[in-house]
């Protein structure tokens, strides 16, 4: 049962981090804006494909887990 409670505890943490990111994405000034995010516009079509941040965010991510796990 302490499992449990753990692992909600844990989630719980991981979602208000990820509500606080939400939240401040957007006075991130270089997120999603990095050299090699895809963006097309034309007249009734925009394409936005953020790979470059979305590579940034997958390596932070991984380091983050990686410490993690080494605790």
């Amino acid at each position: 049962m302490q499992e449990i409670g753990k692992s909600i505890i844990i989630l719980g943490i991981i979602l208000v981090g990820v509500g606080l990111f939400l939240t401040f994405f957007n006075k991130m000034p270089f997120i999603g804006k990095l050299p090699g995010d895809i963006y097309i516009q034309k007249k009734n079509f925009t394409f936005y494909f953020p790979l470059a941040t979305s590579i940034l965010i997958s390596i932070l991510l991984s380091i983050i887990l990686w410490l993690w796990s080494r605790r």
